[in-house]
């Protein structure tokens, strides 16, 4: 069976959005693998290219556009690569497209609270943000300028939207030397400064330092992910790690890493390089053996859209997951993320009273 077809994707994405789920409407979950620019929407980066004067054009498709509308095309990502245009990483010039218009203290605040307003929204009690300082940086957009803006929304979020975040700084996988590209390219709360220091030294300083830090399977995923589970680093998250579905070897060690471990995946962001049993079945192959497995969404507004909700809703549908089973992927991701012990405490709480409730078919009554 080849890779899954675009109408089949779009049929899916249907199904989610006729049909809601009243149970995954009512869940409280947790985000921990989302790109702060990848929820960039086409209206807001609309709204921004105005104001900052910022042309929105395409070099892929050979456009410049003038409307939302209009605008819209560029997001389309998940269609087949045939007709995306030759020569050009259609994501990439997307994603780091909508960057540009990102240049003001106030642009980082609206594309955060664009992002919390709609988690609060959603359900969500709790997220992890990375974000990618030197893609900004490189563009001369001063670090303070863009923290300001981010530190603003969060603490709007937290107080207006009842929010709770954490931020993650990250390292763009092109600004890493190839002779040096590895899969450990987030170190979130470290220096961002350091370019002669290699990812790898980076994570070793950031396990010395007791930093949390995930990491990002790359193309050579299984010689990857077994860096990243044994010594000198056997960090305590993978993102993007369903390769080692077909590996029982690095199966047996992400089930020996013991409490904390786990691994968090984005469902749409695989549906345009897998076959439906290389996704849902890698997945149901690691739950089923006892992998912690949390879901996000990546950069959903480059997904077409497939926020969190979204991406649980398909597991629903296509990977047979059960009300029980998505209740614990929510608290698998409270024992892996970076919260403190007390808001873990409170989080748990949140989500064995829903629990409790829905089984007595107490929510929304």
């Amino acid at each position: 069976m080849g890779r899954i077809p675009y109408p089949l994707l779009q049929t899916w994405k249907s199904i989610i959005q006729t049909t809601p789920s009243p149970f995954l409407l009512s869940l409280p979950r947790l985000e921990l693998h989302l790109h702060l620019e990848g929820t960039l929407t086409p209206t807001l980066r609309f709204t921004l290219a105005r104001r900052n004067n910022i042309p929105l054009t395409s070099a892929r498709l050979h456009k410049t556009f003038t409307s939302v509308e209009e605008l819209q095309e560029a997001y389309q990502l998940l269609e087949p690569a045939s007709i995306k245009g030759p020569g050009v990483s259609a994501f990439f010039e997307a994603y780091y497209g909508g960057m540009e218009c990102l240049r003001e203290e106030r642009d980082f605040y609206e594309l955060g609270m664009e992002y919390f307003a709609r988690a609060s929204r959603m359900g969500v009690r709790y997220c992890e943000v990375m974000f990618d300082p030197q893609a900004h940086t490189r563009r001369g957009i001063p670090v303070p300028v863009l923290m300001a803006g981010l530190r603003r929304a969060e603490l709007d979020a937290e107080e207006k939207l009842d929010v709770k975040r954490e931020k993650c700084k990250c390292t763009p996988i092109h600004n890493v030397h190839p002779a040096r590209r590895s899969p450990l390219i987030r170190p979130p709360a470290l220096r961002v400064h350091r370019p002669t220091l290699p990812p790898h030294d980076r994570r070793h300083r950031a396990r010395q330092q007791r930093v949390p830090a995930p990491a990002v399977a790359q193309p050579d995923a299984h010689v990857h992910l077994k860096q990243i589970l044994t010594e000198p680093l056997r960090l305590h998250r993978v993102d993007h790690g369903l390769d080692a579905a077909v590996s029982g070897d690095l199966v047996e060690l992400m089930r020996g890493m013991g409490e904390g471990f786990g691994m968090t995946i984005c469902p749409w962001a695989y549906v345009r390089h897998c076959t439906e049993d290389e996704l849902f079945g890698g997945i149901r192959r690691l739950w089923d053996e006892g992998v912690k497995i949390s879901f996000s969404s990546d950069s959903p507004a480059y997904v077409q859209g497939n926020w969190v909700v979204e991406n649980l809703a398909l597991l629903k549908m296509k990977g047979g997951f059960s009300d029980e089973e998505l209740v614990q992927c929510q608290r698998n991701a409270v024992e892996m993320c970076w919260a403190s012990e007390e808001i873990k405490k409170e989080l748990l709480e949140e989500i064995e009273k829903f629990w409790e409730e829905w089984k007595r078919g107490q929510v929304g009554a």
